[in-house]
């Protein structure tokens, strides 16, 4: 996969951890609400799960943090500026 792929791939893991945190739930609590299991939930949100998470495992995650998957997806400007500040891979 390419740099640019896994540059999304940990965008989109960051928002589904900033949710969750502001939801004040523990990776634990978001993988049992959504029967997946804690460790999945944290390869999502590092943007390691097996190459990309598939539609369905989003869909099923944003629903469990009460977004729409468009809010996991998508990215503002200003986001971006904080993940390109962040992440030093990102390009």
């Amino acid at each position: 996969m390419d740099e640019k792929k896994n540059a999304v791939l940990r965008q989109i893991g960051a928002k589904v951890a900033y949710y969750r945190t502001l939801r004040r739930m523990t990776q634990a609590e978001l993988a049992e609400k959504v029967h997946m299991s804690s460790s999945s939930i944290g390869r999502i949100e590092r943007g390691t799960y097996n190459n990309g998470a598939p539609i369905s495992t989003l869909l099923d995650v944003a629903d469990g943090l009460g977004v729409d998957l468009v809010s996991l997806v998508t990215f503002s400007t200003e986001e971006e500026k904080i993940f390109r500040e962040t992440d030093k891979n990102f390009l």
